[in-house]
């Protein structure tokens, strides 16, 4: 009887240690966006080509962690001559910071869906507080290889002259936009 009651006890402690759920990214479908106001003219746009990264989710205790990397030199704005000069020193700077990272402990949730994570972006060696916002968060079973998969679109906004990037403020704003489709199969 003590050995019974000792394993429900161990199981009530780790019970929320259970619910935890790790996914890994699907490189494939998870492409961070940005949108920059060019010259007071149009919107300009580009993505990144490789991300990588983990979400650990706790929905019954509604908590998680993620830990992102993008791969700064597989920036692509359409054009070769474009796309080195993001990667040079006046931009992304990717030979001396080839990755930018994301990484968030603080979750906020609707229900069991996180709405809202608290974090750290760290771009050209600079790190800062970001929240990001989660919508359309949605699980289920991958309709062609029927995995189980999570995915959401998240959003922030950011002022690039704080993480040092002010090459030809105010020209070209300073606030970006990023939307990120998340593709993520469970471990």
């Amino acid at each position: 009887m003590k050995q019974l009651l000792a394993g429900l006890a161990a199981l009530a402690i780790a019970g929320p240690s259970l619910a935890a759920e790790t996914f890994t990214l699907d490189v494939r479908h998870t492409f961070p966006v940005f949108e920059i106001n060019h010259l007071g003219f149009s919107t300009q746009r580009g993505r990144f080509n490789k991300t990588e990264g983990k979400i650990t989710l706790d929905r019954t205790a509604k908590t998680g962690n993620v830990d992102i990397r993008i791969d700064s030199a597989s920036i692509d704005m359409g054009l070769d001559d474009w796309d080195k000069h993001m990667r040079g020193e006046d931009f992304f700077n990717a030979a001396a910071f080839p990755s930018m990272t994301f990484s968030a402990d603080r979750f906020t949730f609707d229900g069991d869906k996180p709405v809202a994570a608290e974090g750290t972006l760290t771009l050209l060696g600079v790190a800062k507080p970001v929240s990001l916002r989660i919508a359309g968060f949605t699980c289920g079973n991958h309709p062609i290889n029927k995995k189980a998969l999570c995915a959401a679109d998240i959003s922030t906004t950011i002022k690039r002259s704080e993480w040092g990037m002010k090459k030809y403020l105010p020209a070209i704003s300073d606030e970006v936009v990023i939307k990120i489709p998340v593709e993520a199969f469970k471990d």
